[in-house]
């Protein structure tokens, strides 16, 4: 039997993290690494510092024939079994939902959305018991976030469709991990309008460690966990957001942005 992982958005930040942890062996013996961003040319560099085989997929999946690119190179071979699926692949654009750049809003809902669902169907089949999913989501998955509208409500998807599969598929012993880490800095952040984001996560939250959250996440999913929050104080705010009303959490969050020194984001 051939064990593989399969990592999405692998050419730079989490993605490649976890894929030089994979290859170290963070997640046990892997025959093989399937890494899936845009860059060729960045997917190949990966691979060339990697001691485990690494088969690159060229792919942007926001095109719904990158999927079936994928599906056709699981059925290549009888013997291939997923070990563990990462859907990490993202972005977002940062402002006002009516000034975006035409097409960011639907290219996000298919990147951050569809692909998880699609790549996840796909490679079901080639699972067995132990075999795990791990979905990047996000702390803006907790609560609307007003100038991040389509990204905190896709990463809200991701983690009640997690949360959910869990649930399905946990008695055949496959289990779906999201991973809800804070801001990290990446070049996620290099897109149009995150330069106050930025600002503000730094002054509001701070920004997460790559290599932890890495590190978290795989260990999460390689345990079965259902949700990993890597910093403390956000698991703090997963929990009130919970508790508490959303116009209470939205008032309290523009305030702690005010005091800090970053205008509201509707002002």
């Amino acid at each position: 039997m051939t064990s593989i992982a399969i990592v999405t958005g692998a050419s730079s930040g989490l993605g490649e993290e976890l894929v030089r942890r994979l290859d170290a062996g963070a997640f046990g013996r892997l025959d093989q690494i399937w890494v899936v961003a845009r860059s060729a040319a960045r997917l190949d560099e990966l691979a060339a510092t990697c001691a485990t085989p690494v088969r690159t997929f060229a792919l942007d999946l926001t095109e719904a024939a990158s999927f079936d690119v994928i599906e056709r190179a699981l059925a290549e071979r009888d013997d291939v079994r997923v070990a563990l699926l990462v859907n990490n692949a993202g972005f977002g654009t940062f402002g006002e939902f009516a000034d975006m750049p035409a097409g960011d809003n639907a290219s996000m809902a298919r990147l951050l959305m569809l692909a998880p669902v699609e790549l996840t169907y796909r490679a079901l089949p080639r699972m067995a018991a132990g075999s795990r999913v791990l979905n990047v989501a996000s702390v803006a998955a907790f609560v609307p976030q007003p100038g991040l509208a389509t990204y905190s409500a896709s990463k809200r998807f991701v983690l009640d469709f997690s949360r959910a599969l869990d649930e399905e598929l946990g008695p055949v012993d496959i289990h779906v991990t999201a991973l809800c880490p804070k801001f990290m800095r990446t070049a996620f952040l290099d897109h149009a309008g995150a330069d106050d984001v930025a600002a503000g996560m730094a002054r509001l939250t701070g920004f997460e460690d790559v290599g932890r959250v890495a590190e978290r996440g795989l260990a999460a999913a390689r345990a079965g966990r259902a949700l990993c929050i890597p910093s403390p104080d956000m698991r703090a705010f997963y929990l009130a957001a919970k508790l508490l009303p959303y116009p209470l959490v939205a008032r309290a969050e523009r305030a702690l942005l005010s005091v800090l020194g970053q205008p509201p984001r509707n002002a």
